[in-house]
């Protein structure tokens, strides 16, 4: 009858979320085996909704406040077993009169609240239970209501609750059957064997027994439920901190080239209008080429797992970035070949290119730039270095802003290492060693 009890009950489960309210698939997780097919489904299909009620946070609002349900088909039971159990031992135990029907009307309906106060729920039934048997009542049904009682506790961790309140009932039983009998009804009555004493032990150790793997099972699913909402989470972080990266990367580099050409082309615009006219177009493609990207990016967001309408860009790219260079008065020489990359790593290689020629732009003095591409012996590492003459010209040139941490952290999410700092003869360079081949998480995440 335990079963029953499996509509929704709401209790606390480790870890709340910011992902879907229920992140366990109850279809995900059958328990037992076979045709019947007693997962969670099974009891949708049997109990008409919901899943069982160890597996719902403390916080359902779908679930109702009593389990009204449950508890009445629960009651019918125990009064109709209870009527057909006097008929075969009219001769042994007292007839059911009304207090015998008041005892298993409140054994069962005090069942309602054993969601709220699960301790209270089990001494009551087996309080209850124990009147009952006392009074010389027959044996029956009744048990059911300590066994669900003590289903209850259980589950919601209140096992020495439990425990304890099985360990009255027999310990009543025995004194009953064994001590007070003489002065309790029915008249006439023999003591109890204790073979009788076996099996009420071998049922009270069943109902424990049962409960403590449906808790058991109940904390494991709080445990996966848990485990997925910190994956989901991460992967949110994950995914803001690419985005985050993607748009500092475009931003930073098309602001730059725009940035000094705005300055060239305010000095030129008299003098020099042609130069100045020149200095606009390149404004407008650099801004033209930023809002291209930043649209694409936003349009990641907005259909999440869409291929992009666009490639993203790669090392095939590096003449577009010489051109803006040049642009923004840089002058930057390639030495060596792209090589074929996958996707990640071509995209890491691009982006670490144009933000190191960025912060070159923004914060050297020098007007040369240097960008070698080479792989090592084995054709499994790409080792990228992007050389300046210097000197610096603003206080952070040594690389605390977000630019060279994105890099790190494009390095490091494809397996591979980057380094940044001043040359011993003068200048500043950014050194790179990725792999080529990335691993499939990480290109699925790129």
């Amino acid at each position: 009858m335990a079963e029953r009890d499996a509509e929704a009950a709401g209790l606390p489960a480790p870890g709340h979320s910011p992902a879907p309210e229920n992140p366990t698939a109850p279809d995900a997780h059958p328990v037992g085996t076979g045709s019947s097919g007693w997962g969670a489904s099974g009891w949708r299909r049997w109990y008409g909704g919901g899943t069982p009620w160890w597996n719902r946070g403390h916080g359902d609002e779908a679930r109702p406040r009593r389990p009204w349900r449950s508890t009445l088909a629960l009651t019918v039971v125990v009064l109709v077993g209870s009527n057909a159990a006097a008929e075969f031992q009219r001769d042994e135990r007292a007839a059911l009169d009304p207090f015998a029907r008041v005892l298993l009307l409140v054994g069962a309906l005090v069942l309602l609240w054993r969601w709220r106060h699960p301790v209270l729920v089990v001494f009551a039934t087996a309080a209850t239970a124990m009147v009952y048997l006392g009074a010389g009542y027959p044996y029956g049904p009744v048990f059911l209501t300590v066994a669900l009682g003590c289903f209850s506790a259980i589950v919601a961790g209140h096992r020495r609750a439990a425990w304890t309140a099985m360990g009255a009932l027999w310990v009543g039983h025995v004194l009953v059957g064994h001590l007070l009998y003489p002065w309790l009804p029915p008249d006439g009555d023999d003591a109890a064997s204790w073979g009788q004493e076996v099996v009420v032990v071998a049922w009270g150790v069943a109902i424990v027994a049962l409960s403590e793997l449906a808790r058991v099972r109940r904390e494991q699913w709080a445990r996966e439920r848990a485990e997925r909402a910190r994956a989901a989470r991460r992967r949110a972080d994950e995914e803001r901190l690419r985005i985050a990266r993607e748009l500092h990367d475009v931003l930073a580099h098309s602001i730059s080239v725009i940035n000094v050409q705005a300055g060239v082309g305010l000095a030129l615009l008299d003098s020099d209008p042609e130069q100045a006219r020149t200095a606009l177009s390149t404004i407008k493609a650099a801004s033209k080429e930023a809002l291209g990207e930043v649209r694409q990016v936003l349009d990641t967001l907005r259909t999440p797992g869409d291929a992009p309408r666009t490639p993203a860009p790669g090392l095939d790219r590096l003449p577009e970035l010489v051109q803006q260079a040049a642009g923004a008065g840089l002058t930057v020489a390639i030495e060596g070949e792209p090589p074929d990359l996958s996707p990640g790593t071509d995209l890491a290689a691009f982006r670490i290119v144009q933000e190191a020629l960025t912060n070159v732009v923004r914060h050297s003095g020098s007007r040369h730039a240097r960008v070698g591409l080479d792989l090592d012996r084995a054709g499994r590492e790409l080792r990228l270095r992007i050389d300046d003459d210097g000197p610096a010209t603003s206080a952070d040139a040594g690389g605390g802003g977000n630019g060279l941490v994105g890099m790190r952290e494009r390095a490091a999410a494809l397996g591979g290492t980057i380094e940044a700092g001043p040359r011993v003869d003068g200048g500043f360079r950014v050194f790179a060693v990725l792999p080529v081949r990335a691993s499939r998480e990480v290109e699925e995440d790129g």
